[in-house]
């Protein structure tokens, strides 16, 4: 199992779920963020003062999913997420050691739906 972190930009979350649920993705978390990478700072206006906005507001999907599904999602988030301008995010792929089920309190081995239709 793996879990992968896409840090996106929030206009592109809608398009980014459709791309993954075409895929058979249909489980993942969503965060609001705010982050800073070589993205330049912007102005911003509050009552009538300008301020420089350093930290940009971001989305962060996070999806623990099979081993052999993490190619085709790396490829869908880029595919349905990238502008090509500064600022489109980042992906990060972790290994997953165990996870559990919290209503059976048993090892959750098929993390996903699409696990069981490798056979």
């Amino acid at each position: 199992m793996k879990k992968i972190e896409a840090i996106i930009r929030p206009e592109k979350l809608t398009e980014t779920i459709k791309g993954l649920k075409n895929i058979g993705i249909t489980g993942f978390t969503v965060s609001q963020v705010v982050g800073r990478g070589k993205q330049k700072d912007t102005q911003g206006v509050y009552r009538g003062k300008n301020y420089n906005v350093t930290l940009h507001p971001k989305v962060k999907l996070e999806i623990v999913l099979s081993d052999y599904m993490v190619e085709p999602t790396i490829h869908t988030i880029i595919v349905s997420s990238q502008t090509g301008e500064e600022g489109d995010g980042k992906i990060y792929v972790y290994p997953i050691l165990e996870a559990y089920n919290i209503r059976t309190g048993t090892t959750d081995f098929d993390i996903d739906d699409l696990a069981n239709k490798e056979d």
